[in-house]
């Protein structure tokens, strides 16, 4: 099949939300690293986020160029692979923060779950694809996938990171229903669910913790000196942006009010010092992303394309919306990073590859 140009508008937004990431990461994260005794280096985040943006890049060029049909070879081995690594994790890991989401290799975190996410990607569009039919049968292929990801959440649960877990579910869902997953299938999946939730709830004294945490988002106010302080923080830092921002630099909560500004709530920065321009900007260059990757998904020359190019673009879709769904008090904190722009090397390099094997398969696109 004749090569085509890359898709040229996800590589050069994909490079503007990089860029920008990296600026809005220093912009972040000077303050608070200068006076972390841990680190006490204002430029730590920039160095750090610009050397994995670097990695990043050199990833992205590289599967950009790698045949998408030769990740079909390896899809079982990076499942298992995958899996091999959480499992690791939680046996061998160090906890940070009473969790346990990143290897520490000669001073570089590695988070597993940021590739299990592509592995998983890979498997459920290589094997769906394979067998079309398989995924129509309840039990030898919708429960068959539907098993291994809950096998994967369950892993990452326990780290304990329920975002992620919760998200890798979702993402799943997607490729599923696109692979020709049936309604009903997803529907007794949903009540059941449902049904679990309530049994839970049923169950659990409204006073843990755990339970205000998910539910302080519906009245922060309720508690601003412990489970609201973050997400008031943050509504503060948005507000305080008005239309233009403060200007570049200039925020205020991130002077050690609004904890994980660099990572979590980058958004918020955003806002306050580029106000509702830049961060309706934001939006609009992530939309231009899931709107150029479902275009390439639609004209995947092969099925297995076509779920390939529908997970990465549903990946990052998903975890950009429940980022900004957090910072704006749209629903319970999560530790989701923005994709591109949140501080987090792994995060930031495997997203880039991702988009390095969408544009490959733009190269093969069919004509619209």
């Amino acid at each position: 099949m004749k090569k085509k140009p890359m898709d040229y508008p996800i590589f050069i937004t994909t490079i503007i939300l990089v860029c920008f990431g990296i600026v809005m990461v220093f912009s972040s994260s000077f303050y608070m690293a200068q006076h972390n005794p841990d680190i006490q280096d204002s430029f730590y985040f920039l160095k750090t986020q610009s050397r994995w943006a670097a990695i990043g890049l050199l990833a992205m060029i590289f599967m950009s160029n790698f045949s998408y049909w030769r990740l079909k070879k390896y899809a079982n081995l990076m499942l298992i692979g995958g899996i091999a690594l959480l499992v690791a994790l939680l046996i061998f890991g160090k906890p940070f923060n009473n969790a346990k989401r990143w290897f520490i290799i000669g001073g570089i975190s590695i988070q597993p779950s940021e590739i299990m996410k592509f592995a998983l990607i890979v498997f459920l569009s290589a094997s769906i694809s394979k067998n079309k039919d398989r995924i129509k049968k309840p039990i030898t292929g919708f429960g068959y996938y539907l098993a291994i990801t809950g096998l994967v959440f369950i892993l990452i649960f326990l780290q304990p990171n329920l975002s992620t877990a919760s998200s890798i579910v979702m993402l799943a869902m997607v490729i599923m229903y696109i692979g020709g997953a049936r309604l009903w299938h997803f529907a007794t999946v949903i009540i059941t669910g449902i049904a679990g939730i309530y049994v839970v709830l049923q169950n659990v004294d409204p006073s843990d913790y755990r339970v205000k945490r998910y539910l302080t988002f519906l009245d922060p106010w309720a508690d601003p000196l412990g489970d609201g302080f973050q997400v008031i923080q943050s509504l503060y830092s948005l507000g305080s942006g008005g239309i233009f921002g403060a200007g570049l630099g200039q925020s205020r909560q991130k002077y050690l009010f609004l904890p994980y500004a660099e990572t979590d709530f980058i958004f918020s920065i955003i806002g306050e010092e580029l106000g509702f321009v830049g961060a309706a900007l934001v939006i609009i260059l992530f939309l231009v992303l899931i709107w150029r990757g479902i275009k390439i998904a639609l004209t995947a020359p092969d099925l297995f394309g076509c779920l390939l190019a529908s997970g990465i673009t549903a990946v990052i879709g998903l975890q950009a919306a429940i980022n900004i769904a957090v910072v704006t008090s749209s629903m319970p904190a999560t530790g989701l990073p923005l994709p591109f722009i949140s501080a987090g090397g792994s995060s930031l390099a495997f997203f880039m590859a991702s988009i390095g094997v969408l544009l490959n398969i733009s190269k093969y696109s069919k004509a619209t």
